[in-house]
This record gives structure tokens, sequence and C-alpha cells, in this order.
């Protein structure tokens, strides 16, 4: 697998040390990552608190425990607490109290010195192991929760997991045991890391919490490094592909840094040719990159300590404590006053990348997956990121940004390690090859334009360096990429850079160490005056971490070494600068710097005050002549010194003064052709005032300069000066001050420009102001439908003549917003018919769209109708496409699939009175049909008024087909049979068994819509239980004739009605089926009505008697309310 470099460590050791009184040697060391303060041990007993503010020493607190050396310390840093165990077993839990440290704990098992003492991710416990096999478990108030005895092992270290559910115990010869949170042993950890058997003691286990998110999210964070030098990191406790790595030291100490992403391996090593023993410590990354080595002196060292940011690192060497400077490779850049970071968040896995314009200090936020690089150029970023894992091969994929056009694209090449660009070019390389993309055509290729500073390898017109692990450097030409030469260093490249003509380049070595080489004689003859004076292979400077070339002079550049900056012109250096910031950009002498230490310790707010500006000497000597002295000796010196950054100076120190013709001078040295032309202006203008303001509105002191024109009653210049700016504010505030005529017409102008002043920062309310005075319709339609404000866009339709081409604008809007009747409205209004019935339609409004079709004469509403009908039953969305029946009028289509709705549940066996409820429904849409038809009639026996009334008549007839006319004629048969179907089922339970025999008999006549073995089997049922065998054994008869049972369902039949029909005669005690079907039938007690009397339903046109339909509030059958 690809792994890539996440943070690049720079680590040099600088002057901070701090002395231990008496040369007691240190043992441990120990930094509070969360209060800053450094806690050591040592011999005598001796523990020192230390309190560090940033980089200055406030100071410290010692206490002396008994005579035993201090062998382990170790903070609680939620609860600010200091644990420390000596030589003798004693332990001591000290606490801060105003300022001070006091014992709040004392322990002393009296058999065995602490090895190892270790507190969990939440600071709850804490694990103290004895070396002879003792482990206690205590919380922080200092209750004891488990204790244990390891019968047979020597204990040398502890480490608690994350999730504080696993401890590992290491052992002192070698092993690793896995113990659960209650102490039961799990099983041994396999050590693969240790090729051959022998003698080895565990030098250090560190498990990182994950407190501060982790790097990648199967980033390994458990690492367990052996004395030896052999090192293995894990993902978890029983990971079966460990990380293994053999620094070739003797390890004394390791130690996370505060994200987890670089691990400090301290130790000593040997060099191979010499006896002596020096101290190192080396940085990895959690795959196992190495990244520097830090050799530190002193005999030796005890531990090494991470401050809380990971910026420091304290190292405990003999009797003191050094501190090492860490600078973080971020993954940054700059292009167009815009600066772009990356960094990591706990709660996302991937990169959040910041573009920070900083002259407006407005910030812009995109996530990128598995991001490896940032590159810029011009206006262009580069984000480089890992493939997907899921691709067959390891490839990387180059986004490119334009931060001020709409250019973007993407590309693909494997592993891209590192990327640079050119205006043109992206050159992204891997481990093997590297790789050239033409992302955009330019115009004219320059020397200047291409060279810009990279990191690995370099690009130029006819140059492009690459740097070789090995420490080769090729050098190719471009386009066609052909190998031109060779070079060779003595150590292995971390860091290229050309200067701007691709004359010099720029070495840092991965020990810091820079270095130059120069690559064409003849570019560096031509490159200035002074170019041979210094010998550019004898250059060389030690813990440099970061340098720039100048944009605009060969000879000229800025580097970073330790915490200062040293400009360096032709090799001299100037005086240093001490700051810490990355170099931005380095070019008209002077030198843009961003403090990203700062910005990251609050990534999402980046402050302007950490982007410094820099002046190089040069700069600055010629603008203090030009203060002190005068114009004509700074001209001289600037003479003598000559560069366009400080000619432009002297022009505009002599535009100050009106000294045009100096002026002119400069800005013809500088070549600046946009000065000579406002200089050759202010030669033409005779007023000395008019000149003061015209140079003082060229200089951006533009209130002064509008003070100057209304003194001189010349308010129009100061108008256009302020068109120019675009302060249509103060446009405004000038026409306004009665200085002159008032243009309507200009007035209008900005009004309609504050107006889109507020709009563009969404400040809708304020622009509607401002869009009324300025009669911008456009722009106010705009701002109404922004605000939600639809009764003032119905104002704004209503105020626009017909025909307006906004019309059509704001009905889209009204039909976005799902306001059918608005929209039609606005879309009548300018005669787009077509537009109106498509909304109709879109929205869901056919009634509407059928209306408008009809009174438009546009026929095809009915088959877009019946596109979309099909369109919803094939999706089997029935019911949404009766309901578009019902709403367009189209009643009977609408019944037509009711009934077939009703009749699919009946099928279903569904809930019977669903059934009826469904099958109602059915034949009310029927009797709504026929009163629209019934309408329609009347309308035609009245006389043809018009031709829109004939052509809605004829629309609305139904066409005589059999099918139709049977729909129509039987509307109610499935409601009616549903209904009685669940009377006679009511009263045979309320045990009126005659009426519900009654009813039963009347269900005969339906066995089209229920099944006839349902309609006998009540019916036999029925009459049994009224002990009306004669029709029981008649509906017995019936049952074992039907066709489509099983032989097996026809003797139930006959072995029941044996067994009845042998008790009981197979007689009727009374006639009861005489002159039934000529009567009409009772819906409320299924008995046939016999008075002349009764009460008839208005829809259903059902009947029942009056006695009995005085009980309801609504119609039994069609639950019309009475």
């Amino acid at each position: 697998e690809f792994f890539f470099l996440i943070i690049r460590t720079k680590p040099g050791c600088g002057s901070e040390q701090i002395a231990i009184p008496n040369n007691i040697h240190l043992k441990c060391v120990s930094w509070n990552k969360d209060q800053g303060c450094i806690a050591c041990g040592g011999d005598d007993g001796l523990l020192k608190v230390l309190k560090l503010e940033t980089q200055t020493f406030i100071g410290s607190q010692r206490f002396m425990t008994e005579t035993g050396a201090v062998q382990v310390v170790t903070w609680n840093e939620q609860y600010e607490k200091l644990t420390t165990s000596d030589q003798n077993g004693l332990i001591i839990v000290w606490m801060l109290y105003k300022g001070a440290w006091y014992e709040e704990m004392i322990n002393n098992r009296n058999k065995s010195v602490v090895r190892s003492m270790s507190w969990n991710a939440d600071g709850q416990k804490i694990c103290i192991v004895y070396e002879d096999g003792a482990v206690i478990v205590g919380s922080v108030d200092g209750n004891r929760i488990w204790g244990k005895e390891l019968k047979g092992s020597q204990l040398a270290h502890v480490a608690w997991s994350p999730d504080s559910k696993i401890l590992l115990f290491g052992m002192a010869n070698g092993e690793v045991h896995i113990y659960d949170n209650q102490g039961n042993f799990i099983m041994k950890m396999a050590i693969s890391c240790l090729v051959a058997a022998g003698s080895v003691s565990i030098a250090g286990i560190q498990w990182y919490a994950g407190t501060r998110g982790y790097v990648r999210p199967d980033c390994p964070c458990l690492a367990i490094c052996f004395d030896n030098g052999r090192c293995q990191i894990m993902r978890y406790e029983n990971d079966e592909n460990a990380i293994c790595i053999d620094t070739l030291m003797n390890v004394v100490s390791i130690q996370w840094n505060h994200c987890g992403s670089v691990l400090a391996v301290a130790g000593f090593l040997r060099a191979s040719t010499k006896e002596k023993e020096f101290n190192v410590v080396q940085f990895y990354t959690p795959f196992g990159e190495h990244l520097r080595t830090l050799k530190v002196p002193g005999k030796q060292m005890s531990g090494v300590a991470w401050e809380g940011g990971g910026l420091r690192i304290a190292l405990a060497v003999d009797s003191y404590i050094y501190f090492a400077n860490i600078r973080p490779d971020y993954k940054w850049g700059y292009c167009c006053s815009t600066v772009v970071y990356a960094y990591t968040k706990p709660e996302r896995q991937e990169y959040c990348v910041v573009f920070w314009e900083t002259k407006n200090n407005e910030k812009f936020v995109k996530y990128v997956k598995s991001l490896m690089s940032v590159t810029t150029s011009g206006d262009f970023c580069i984000l480089a990121s890992k493939a997907d894992e899921t691709q067959l091969q390891t490839s990387g994929l180059l986004l490119v940004f334009a931060l001020h056009s709409f250019l973007s694209g993407t590309f693909l090449c494997p592993e891209p390690l590192f990327v640079t660009m050119t205006k043109t070019h992206v050159v992204a390389a891997s481990k093997e090859a590297f790789y050239l993309w033409q992302y955009r055509v330019a115009k004219k290729l320059t020397a200047m334009g291409i060279n810009q500073v990279t990191r690995t390898k370099k690009g130029g017109k006819e140059k492009e360096k690459v740097g070789r692990e090995s420490g080769t450097i090729h050098r190719y030409s471009l386009p066609n990429v052909a190998l031109l030469h060779k070079y060779t260093s003595n150590n292995r490249a971390y860091y290229l850079s050309l200067n701007c003509n691709s004359s010099r380049l720029a070495i840092i070595d991965i020990a810091g160490v820079m270095t130059l080489l120069d690559l064409d004689v003849s570019a560096a003859s031509d490159g200035g005056p002074n170019r041979g004076s210094a010998d550019p292979s004898k250059f060389e400077r030690k813990d440099v971490w970061d340098m720039k070339w100048a944009n605009d002079n060969p000879d000229l550049f800025a580097m970073m070494e330790k915490t200062r900056m040293y400009v360096f012109r032709n090799l001299d250096p100037e005086e240093p600068i001490q700051t810490s910031g990355y170099i931005c950009n380095f070019e008209d002498l002077e030198i843009k710097s961003v403090l990203l230490d700062e910005i990251m310790k609050n990534p999402d707010k980046p402050n302007k005050d950490n982007l410094i500006n820099f002046e190089i000497r040069s700069l600055r000597d010629s603008r203090a002549l030009i203060e002190k002295v005068g114009i004509e000796d700074a001209s001289q010196f600037i003479e003598d010194n000559p560069h366009p950054r400080l000619w432009r100076l002297l022009a505009e120190a002599a535009l100050q003064k009106l000294d045009l013709k100096t002026a002119e001078q400069a800005f013809v040295h500088c070549r600046d052709n946009q000065g000579i032309e406002f200089v050759k202006r202010l030669g033409n203008l005779h007023s000395e005032p008019m000149k003061q303001a015209e140079v003082a509105a060229y200089f951006g002191r533009f209130e002064e300069a509008d003070c100057m024109y209304l003194e001189m009653d010349r308010s129009d210049l100061a108008i256009n000066l302020r068109i120019k700016l675009g302060d249509w504010f103060k446009v405004m505030q000038l026409l306004k001050s009665g200085s002159g005529a008032c243009d309507d017409t200009l007035l209008q102008q900005a009004y309609n420009a504050i107006g889109d002043y507020f709009a563009d920062r969404q400040k809708w309310v304020n622009a509607v102001q401002y869009y009324q005075q300025g009669l911008n319709q456009e722009r106010l339609a705009e701002c109404y439908y922004m605000l939600e404000d639809y009764a003032g866009l119905e104002r704004l339709t209503a105020e626009l003549p017909e025909n307006h081409k906004l019309l059509s604008d704001i009905g889209e809007m009204y039909a976005t917003v799902g306001m059918c009747e608005q929209a039609v409205n606005a879309y009548l209004k300018c005669n787009q018919t077509r537009a109106a019935i498509d909304t109709c339609v879109h929205l869901n409004q056919w009634n509407k769209a059928v209306e408008l079709a009809r009174t438009h004469n546009m026929k095809e509403i009915k088959s877009l109708l019946s596109k979309y009908a099909s369109h919803l039953l094939e999706k089997n969305k029935t019911l949404e496409a009766v309901e578009l029946y019902r709403k367009a009028h189209h009643f009977l289509e609408a019944a037509k699939l009711m009934f077939k709705i009703a009749e699919d549940e009946a099928k279903k066996k569904s809930n019977p009175l669903r059934v009826k409820k469904l099958f109602v429904l059915a034949a009310q849409l029927v009797e709504t049909y026929q009163e629209q038809v019934k309408t329609s009639q009347q309308s035609k026996t009245k006389g043809n008024k018009s031709e829109v009334t004939s052509a809605l008549a004829g629309l609305l007839e139904v066409d005589a087909s059999s099918s139709e006319i049977h729909i129509v004629d039987t509307a109610w048969r499935g409601a009616e049979a549903y209904h009685f179907f669940l009377l006679a089922q009511r009263q045979l339970y309320a045990g009126h068994m005659e009426n519900a025999m009654r009813t039963a008999l009347h269900l005969r006549e339906y066995e089209d819509i229920i099944p006839a073995v349902e309609i006998y089997s009540l019916l036999a049922l029925c009459a049994a239980s009224s002990r009306a065998f004669g029709t029981c054994s008649r509906a017995f008869i019936k049952l074992e004739s039907l066709e489509g049972q099983s032989p097996d369902q026809q003797q139930l039949y006959k072995d029941l009605a044996l067994e009845i029909f042998t008790k009981h005669a197979p007689k009727d005690s009374r006639m009861v089926e005489a002159s039934e079907e000529k009567l009409p039938t009772c819906i409320v007690t299924g008995l046939p009505i016999q008075e002349y009397q009764f009460w008839m339903c208005s829809v259903c046109k059902h009947c029942a008697l009056e006695q009995e339909i005085s009980k309801y509030n609504t119609c039994p059958l069609c639950h019309t309310v009475l």
C-alpha cells in the first residue's frame, strides 16, 4: 500500500536548554499537553515542575522526595494531577493548589519498585505495575479498584487502549501480554519486528488515544519499541499486518505527538568509524516512513516528551532539558492573495481545505478525501488526493481549481508524491516516474512566467529538475522531456527550487542543509553586475526549513533558519528577522509571510494579524533617503542599486511633490505605462489644486481628493471618481448634497447599483427599497421572489403592461412555488396560453388545465391527460390516476378505475366494509358524471349561444358504448351486494334470525359480485338458525352443485347436510319467498317494503321504511347526510 507523508518535521536543536542544579542526572521527563507544565525526575529524589509559556521559561517548583531516584513521572491532564514514583517504590500523587504543588496521596508497597504507570484516556483510572509482577488499578480519587499478582512475571511497561477496555503489559523478557480492564488474561501479542531470538527488553509502549483525531481512518496508533531498535506500529492489539521498523539505534524512549501523526524515537547511535556514541531522535510517520534524524548533544539521553501543539519536544539529557523546535510541513500554498491550507477534524474523515482570501478576509471551505498535497501557481491551485482503495492500482487524482475564473479539471496519475505547477503545466512525480500535463494554453511563454518554486522537482521553459533519493538530480528539457544533464549531491534532496531565470538551483537536504548549484554559466554571467562576487558552490547553511527565490531577481532569495529569516543578495546576508512564518511570496523587495502555526491553533478563524509583510534592506534604505535627504540624492542611490520597486517608490515620492520630470523618469525605469500616461495628463493641467487632487486620487486618498474637487466646485469630477471606484453610496450622497444639478438618470443608476450591492449580499429587504426608487422591475421581481413576498409580486404583476417580457419570468416564479392561479394570470397577461396550461398540468391542477383548453380551443389536453393517467397506472398508482381524472372532470374514467380497485380488493378477500366503501365511491363518481351529462344537455336545449358552449357540451357527451351504459345502469350493484352481505351478518349476530335469512335470500341476486359459496353458506347458516330447514336444504343443494369445488369439499357438505336433516325435516315453517322480488327492499332492515309511503335517498335512489330511517343521520348505503 502507498502511504503519503502527512506531516514532515524539520527539527533543529535550538539554543534553549534548562540546567538542573547540582548536576543531578535526569531519569524521566513528561510534558502536560493541556497546561504546558514539564515534570522531570532524577537522582537524589529530584522532582522538578517547570512552567513554560510560548518559548519563555516563567518559573519552576522543585520537590525533594526521599533519597531514591525518581524514575517514573506521568500526568493526569484531565484532573491536573501529577503521579511520580522513585526507585524505592514510593508513589506520590501531586495536586496544584493556589499555584503550588502539594502531596495529595502517598503509597509505598515496600516490596518492589514501580516500573511504569499509565492513566487511561479520560483520566478516571491509573494502572501501576511493579517489577515483581504486582498490578494495581486505582481510581482518580485514590480508591483501589482491583489488584493482581502475576506469578513468575517481571513487568516493565503498561499501556491502556483508547477505549480503556484493554491493558497491555510489557514483560522484562520482551513479551507483551494482553489483559482486559478487569485483569483477565486474553492472549500474548504477536511480535513480528524481532527477526532473531535473543535477549531484548521493551523500550516503550505508546498507544495514541485519538483525542485529536486520526490522520487517516485506518491510521496505526499503537507503537511498541525494543531497546535494540526494532519497532512495530499496529492499528489494534491483534493486528496481523503490523508495520515493522528497524531504527538501527539503541532506543531509550518513544512518544507520539499530540495528534498521532509523528512518532519520536529517542536513544543513542554508535558511529560506524568511531567507538563514541551520540544521542539521536528519529521521527517516523504512523506508517513507518522515516522523516528526519535529530542529533542531540550530551552523554546519555533518558527521555523525550512532546509539547501540546506538537511544535516542540523536550529531551532529558544528563542534567539538562533540551528543547528542539519542530517545523511541520503543512499542506498549504499561496496565490493571488489567497492562502490555501488544509487540516483534519476529529469528526470527519476528509481533509478540510480552506481558501482564505486575505484582502477581504473571507474564507471558503472544501472537503477532500485522502488529500496528499496542495500546490499553487498564479490563479490556480492543485489538490492532489489519493484515489479510492477499490481501484486496481494505486493512483492519484489532481483537482485543479481556478481561484478567479471558472476553469477547473481533473487528472489521473499513479502515486502523485510530488506535484508542481506553472502557469500552463502540471508536473506530478511518483517514486518511479514523473508526468507532464498541460492544463492551459499560454499566449506567451517566458522563463520568468514558468519558473516557480517547487518541492522535489522543478519545471522551466527549457528545463526541469527532478531530485532522486540517491542524491542524483536530473535535468530535462521541456516540452519533449529529454535528459540533458545529471548532477550528483552527497545527501538526499528534500526541497528543490529554481531562481527566476533557471540559472541556479537551491537544494535543502533531509538534514536541513541548504546548498546552491549553478546550472547555466552563460545565464549566470548575464544575471547582474555583481553576479561573480561569490562562489555558490561554497554556500552552505544549516537548520534551514524553508526558502523562496525572488520572482523578479535571480540573485535574491529569502530563507528560514531556525526561528530567523535571512535575505541574501549575491550570497551576502542581511540582518536576520526574528520570525517563524512560512514564506508566501518574495517580489518587489517585499516578503509576505504567514504564521501557519498560529493559524492552525484555530484554523476555522484565520486572523489577518498572522499575515506579515517584510521589506528588505534596500527598500528600507531608499525610503529613509527619500524622507530624510531628498529626491535627488535618493535618485542617485537608486540608480546605483536599480530595481523596479525602488523606481516606483521614487516616482510616488516625486508625484507627492509634483516633481513631474523626476516622476516620469522613474516610471520609465520601472516600465509603468499607466504611470507615464498619468504624469502626462498631470502636465496638461494648469491648476495646482487640480494636480494635487489627481495625485491624491492616484494614491488612494479618495476622501482628500473629494474635498479638493468640491472646493474647486467640480462635483462632477468627484462623482466620476466615485463611479470608477464603484462607491455608489458616495455617488448618491454627492448627487443629493445639492452641489450642482442633480442628474435623474445618474441618480436612478445609483439607486440600482446600491440595490445590486445589497442583493449580492442577500439583503433583499434593503435591495427592494432601492430597486423601487430605481424603477428596476426585473430585479424587484427577483427580490420579491427571494423574500417570498408574493403579495408584492402580485402588485408588480398588476402594474406591468400586457405582453411585458417580465411577465413570463414572474409566471415561472409562481410555478416553482406551486401558486398555480397566480402563474396562470401572469402567463395569460402575456398571451402565453400554452405555458399556463403546462403549469396547470405540472402542478396537477387538471381542472384548471381543462378549463383553459376549452376556453382557448386547445383539444390536445385530453390526449395529455390520458398519457399522464397511463403513466400513473404503469407505476401502480391507480388512486392517483382516479384523483387525476376526478380533478379533470372525467368522472366516468375515474369511476371505471374505482370499480377496478373495488373488484381487485374483493378478489383479495379484503374487509367487506372496505370493499363496500370502494364501490360506493365508484358509484358516486358515476352519479357525478350523470349530473355533468344532464347539465350539458340542459345547456344544449337552451340553444347554442356560443361556439365555446357547443364545444363544452360535445366534450362532455358520453359515447353510447355498451360498456359505459352498463356501468351507468349498474353503478350501485356492488355497493348493494356488500351492504346486504354485511347487514345479514349483523342481523345474525344480533339474534334477528328471521330478518337475517330474508336479507341473505336477497343476496342471491348478486352472485356476479359476491362468490356464490359465500352467499349460500351464509343463507344456509341463517336458515338453520331460524329453523327454516327447507330453505337451508336448498342452500346445501346449491353448495353441493357448485362448480370448481374439490371432491373433499363436496363430501364435507354432504356429511353436514346428512347430520342436519336426519334430525330435522327439510321443511319451512312458513312461506318466506312470496312476492319478495317484486317489491323494493328496505336498506335498513333488508325486508321488502309493502307500504305505499317510504323514504328514498336523493343520491343513490334506494328506499327504506320511514320509521326505520328516522333512526339514522346518514343513508345506510351511500352515507349521504339526511
